[in-house]
Parts: structure tokens; sequence; C-alpha cells
């Protein structure tokens, strides 16, 4: 059921058309990453269920460097799972789960993945573990300077510029946060608006909405204050939410933490050792597989 695409170059046609179609717009997204030098293929492990020389059935896993209160973790992150509809009920997905599992536990420190449907992986020991966001009420601020620009991914020096914060980032929370990683914070982030402050040396994935901020990711090799990322956006903010902990960006100027609401979004499961299960956070949107 593993399969390599190093070895087997003919692998990523049949099985991106399969999963194009239990999740449209993915081979779209998955050739984005590949031309933006990223691609899906060289972190993903995938495990397949073939039926007449095509995929019937599909569990990827991919790993993650993550730093949980502020140490290196390994995680496995299981991601694109899906079977054919008319294969349901015949133990495929059981199958593959299960060897997709046992190659993770060899080589993590704990599997994770994100889903609407958290009942689809209990029975594998996968337990759902509660995430929050932090609001900041912005209200003494100088006046707007500008410095945040977006971020063009077929330029080639925005292209470059990317690749070396990723390269070298640092976690944006040292509760929950990412490290050095490229594949799945192009196929998240890449569709997106990307955000790059040249002078403070980061991209960043934020939303505006009016007077409000919902803040995602910060990429770089330091974090700087968030005082200093509002100041180079072009308009006044009034609150910022930010998803994931405030611990490096912004501590003690946080209420909260608020209780993520996932209805219609997906939620973190994890299987093994989670050292913060207990505290608030939230894996950031660029992780989540």
């Amino acid at each position: 059921m593993r399969c390599s695409f190093a070895e087997n170059s003919e692998l990523a046609g049949p099985l991106f058309e399969f999963l194009d179609a239990v999740f449209p717009g993915l081979r779209r997204t998955a050739e984005n990453a590949r031309r933006w030098g990223a691609a899906w293929e060289s972190g993903s492990t995938p495990f397949v269920h073939w039926e007449a020389g095509r995929p019937a059935a599909h569990v990827g896993l991919i790993e993650l460097p993550l730093v949980v209160l502020g140490r290196p973790v390994r995680a496995g992150s299981v991601h694109a799972v899906a079977t054919r509809p008319d294969l349901h009920r015949r133990g495929l997905y059981r199958g593959l789960m299960e060897e997709a599992l046992r190659f993770g536990e060899e080589r993590c420190d704990v599997l994770i993945l994100t889903t609407e449907h958290p009942e689809y992986f209990t029975p594998f020991g996968f337990r759902h573990v509660r995430e929050h966001q932090f609001v900041v009420k912005y209200r003494h601020r100088a006046r707007p300077t500008g410095g945040l620009r977006r971020l063009d991914l077929d330029d080639p020096d925005d292209l470059a510029r990317l690749h070396r914060l990723l390269d070298s980032r640092a976690p944006v929370s040292e509760v929950v946060g990412v490290g050095p990683e490229k594949a799945v914070f192009l196929f998240n982030e890449g569709r997106r608006p990307l955000y790059l402050s040249e002078d403070l040396d980061v991209v960043v994935c934020l939303e505006p909405n009016g007077p409000r901020l919902r803040l995602y990711d910060v990429v770089g090799p330091e974090i700087p204050p968030l005082e200093a990322l509002l100041a180079r956006w072009p308009a006044p903010v009034k609150e910022v939410i930010l998803h994931f902990a405030p611990d490096r960006l912004a501590p003690g100027a946080v209420a909260g933490p608020y209780l993520l609401d996932h209805d219609g979004t997906s939620y973190l499961m994890v299987r093994g050792p989670f050292a913060a299960e207990a505290t608030a956070f939230t894996l950031p949107r660029s992780a989540r597989t």
C-alpha cells in the first residue's frame, strides 16, 4: 500500500486525478505549489489502494517540524484521506490508516490531523484537542506608515525571498509553532494573499475586514512585535484576532483566549503525547493538513 513519488514517476498523475475528484481544486493547488518550488510530493508519503490499475483509496502522511512548549517535535500529519464513493464499507480506509499509522509511529513523536469529522478518526486513537483564538484591542497607535505589500509568487525575486524566509523561519509561537517547512505552507497559503515587510524581513498571512485584521502566521527569522506590523499596515486597525498563541508577537496584550468555534471548519486531532494540550493555542493555518 505504501508508495513513493521518488521511486514511481508515474504515480502523481493518476493519484492527483483521483484526489481532485474528492477534493475539487486540489490538483491545481498542488501544481502551483510545485511551480513555486515546494511540491507536495517532496514531503508526503502516500498509502494507496489500487483497483484495476486506478487509485481507489488514499491516506497521506507528511512530517511537520513543530515546536511545542519550546521543544522541537516531529509531527506526522495525516492528510488527503479519501475513498472512491462506490468502494465505501470495504475496509480500504481502515487498512490504509493502520499502515500509515504504523509507518508514522516509527518516525514521529506524535501524529496529528485536522478534520471536519472527528468521529472518523477517534476509532484509530485520535482525540480532539481544543484550540483558541486571541484578541488584541488596539486603541493607541501612531499614524500608519505603510510598508506591507502583496507578495507576488510569480516574481522570481519575491519567490526567492519567501523561500529564504521559510528556510530560516522562527516559530511564531513557542507554545505551538512551526519550524522551517515549505510544502504544506505553500499548499495552504500560496493561493491566499501574502504580505511582505522588507524592513522587518517577514511575510505575514492575514485577512483584513475593515478595522479588524485576522492574523494567521508570521514567517521570518525573528518575530517582530505586533505594534511594528500594525504600523506598516496602510489603514487604521482597532482589533486583531490572532490564530496562534501570542507569546512571541504580543505577550501581555491579549484578551481571551476564546475557544474557537469550529462549526464547519477543522478540528485538531492528536494521537500520542502532546505537551501543549492543556494550554491555549492554535495550530497555525499554514500547517493544517
